[in-house]
Protein backbone atom coordinates (compact mmCIF):
# COMPACT_ATOMS: atom_id res chain seq x y z
CA UNK A 1 0.00 0.00 0.00
CA UNK A 2 1.12 3.63 -0.86
CA UNK A 3 1.52 5.93 1.82
CA UNK A 4 -1.93 7.85 0.80
CA UNK A 5 -3.63 4.20 1.15
CA UNK A 6 -2.61 3.69 4.04
CA UNK A 7 -3.62 7.21 5.53
CA UNK A 8 -7.08 6.54 3.78
CA UNK A 9 -7.44 3.33 5.80
CA UNK A 10 -6.60 4.79 9.22
CA UNK A 11 -9.37 7.98 8.47
CA UNK A 12 -12.13 5.30 7.32
CA UNK A 13 -11.90 2.98 11.04
CA UNK A 14 -11.55 6.18 12.37
CA UNK A 15 -14.83 7.50 10.85
CA UNK A 16 -16.72 4.36 10.97
CA UNK A 17 -15.72 3.70 15.12
CA UNK A 18 -16.66 7.00 15.80
CA UNK A 19 -20.29 7.61 14.16
CA UNK A 20 -18.52 9.93 11.27
CA UNK A 21 -15.92 11.91 13.57
CA UNK A 22 -11.87 11.84 12.52
CA UNK A 23 -9.75 13.78 15.58
CA UNK A 24 -7.87 15.32 12.52
CA UNK A 25 -10.91 16.85 11.33
CA UNK A 26 -12.23 18.62 13.65
CA UNK A 27 -15.34 19.57 13.74
CA UNK A 28 -15.34 19.23 9.29
CA UNK A 29 -17.54 16.84 7.77
CA UNK A 30 -16.67 13.50 5.77
CA UNK A 31 -18.26 11.06 3.73
CA UNK A 32 -16.96 7.83 2.42
CA UNK A 33 -17.24 7.08 -1.47
CA UNK A 34 -17.40 3.91 -2.59
CA UNK A 35 -16.32 3.74 -5.79
CA UNK A 36 -15.76 1.12 -9.03
CA UNK A 37 -12.05 1.36 -10.38
CA UNK A 38 -12.48 2.79 -13.93
CA UNK A 39 -9.72 0.55 -14.63
CA UNK A 40 -9.74 -2.54 -12.18
CA UNK A 41 -13.10 -2.83 -11.97
CA UNK A 42 -12.24 -3.32 -7.74
CA UNK A 43 -14.61 -1.46 -5.14
CA UNK A 44 -12.17 1.45 -3.42
CA UNK A 45 -13.27 3.51 -0.70
CA UNK A 46 -12.24 7.43 -0.94
CA UNK A 47 -12.73 9.86 2.74
CA UNK A 48 -13.48 13.00 1.41
CA UNK A 49 -14.37 16.65 3.35
CA UNK A 50 -17.51 17.54 1.14
CA UNK A 51 -19.37 20.57 0.76
CA UNK A 52 -23.11 20.65 3.36
CA UNK A 53 -25.79 22.37 2.41
CA UNK A 54 -28.86 21.47 4.21
CA UNK A 55 -29.40 17.88 2.97
CA UNK A 56 -26.83 18.52 -0.25
CA UNK A 57 -23.96 17.57 -0.56
CA UNK A 58 -21.11 18.34 -3.15
CA UNK A 59 -17.28 16.82 -3.37
CA UNK A 60 -14.73 18.13 -5.47
CA UNK A 61 -11.62 16.58 -6.95
CA UNK A 62 -9.00 18.93 -5.74
CA UNK A 63 -6.71 16.42 -4.87
CA UNK A 64 -5.02 18.77 -3.21
CA UNK A 65 -4.31 21.33 -5.31
CA UNK A 66 -2.87 18.67 -7.95
CA UNK A 67 -2.25 19.40 -11.24
CA UNK A 68 -3.74 16.00 -11.94
CA UNK A 69 -7.63 14.51 -11.13
CA UNK A 70 -7.16 12.10 -8.56
CA UNK A 71 -8.33 8.37 -9.71
CA UNK A 72 -11.53 9.05 -8.15
CA UNK A 73 -12.78 11.35 -10.48
CA UNK A 74 -12.98 8.58 -13.47
CA UNK A 75 -14.67 6.31 -11.24
CA UNK A 76 -17.23 8.43 -10.68
CA UNK A 77 -17.47 9.23 -14.44
CA UNK A 78 -17.52 5.49 -15.29
CA UNK A 79 -19.81 4.55 -12.58
CA UNK A 80 -21.66 7.32 -11.00
CA UNK A 81 -23.73 5.21 -8.96
CA UNK A 82 -22.49 4.54 -5.93
CA UNK A 83 -22.44 4.09 -2.29
CA UNK A 84 -21.98 6.79 0.51
CA UNK A 85 -20.97 7.16 4.12
CA UNK A 86 -21.73 10.47 6.06
CA UNK A 87 -21.77 10.52 9.65
CA UNK A 88 -23.67 7.15 10.83
CA UNK A 89 -25.80 6.46 7.70
CA UNK A 90 -25.07 4.33 4.47
CA UNK A 91 -27.23 4.91 1.41
CA UNK A 92 -27.05 4.78 -2.61
CA UNK A 93 -26.56 7.70 -4.90
CA UNK A 94 -26.15 8.88 -7.92
CA UNK A 95 -22.61 11.50 -8.09
CA UNK A 96 -23.54 14.09 -11.24
CA UNK A 97 -20.54 16.27 -12.22
CA UNK A 98 -21.65 19.49 -12.05
CA UNK A 99 -21.47 22.11 -15.07
CA UNK A 100 -17.79 24.05 -14.85
CA UNK A 101 -19.76 27.43 -13.87
CA UNK A 102 -21.86 25.78 -11.05
CA UNK A 103 -18.60 23.86 -9.78
CA UNK A 104 -16.84 27.14 -9.56
CA UNK A 105 -18.90 29.05 -7.32
CA UNK A 106 -19.36 25.93 -5.29
CA UNK A 107 -15.58 26.17 -4.96
CA UNK A 108 -15.58 29.40 -3.84
CA UNK A 109 -18.21 29.16 -1.21
CA UNK A 110 -16.01 25.99 0.05
CA UNK A 111 -12.86 27.53 0.15
CA UNK A 112 -14.67 30.34 2.27
CA UNK A 113 -15.45 27.82 4.33
CA UNK A 114 -12.36 25.73 4.64
CA UNK A 115 -9.45 27.95 3.19
CA UNK A 116 -7.06 25.32 1.68
CA UNK A 117 -9.47 24.62 -1.04
CA UNK A 118 -8.93 28.38 -2.26
CA UNK A 119 -5.72 27.16 -2.07
CA UNK A 120 -6.38 24.12 -4.05
CA UNK A 121 -7.77 26.08 -6.79
CA UNK A 122 -4.73 28.29 -7.29
CA UNK A 123 -2.21 25.21 -7.58
CA UNK A 124 -4.17 22.90 -9.54
CA UNK A 125 -4.40 25.52 -12.06
CA UNK A 126 -5.07 25.86 -14.49
CA UNK A 127 -6.85 22.36 -14.18
CA UNK A 128 -10.10 23.07 -13.51
CA UNK A 129 -11.20 20.81 -10.32
CA UNK A 130 -14.36 19.15 -10.46
CA UNK A 131 -17.69 19.02 -8.39
CA UNK A 132 -19.60 16.33 -7.86
CA UNK A 133 -23.03 16.59 -6.85
CA UNK A 134 -24.13 13.38 -4.02
CA UNK A 135 -27.78 12.90 -5.16
CA UNK A 136 -29.68 10.24 -2.78
CA UNK A 137 -31.49 7.69 -4.91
Amino acid sequence: MTDMNEWNQKVIKEFRENGGKVEQFGEMPLVILHTIGAKSGQLREIPLVPQVDGEDLTVFGSAGGSPKHPDWVFNLRGTPRITVEYGTESFEADVVELPADEAATRLTRMGETFGNFAEYVESAAPRRIPAFAINRV
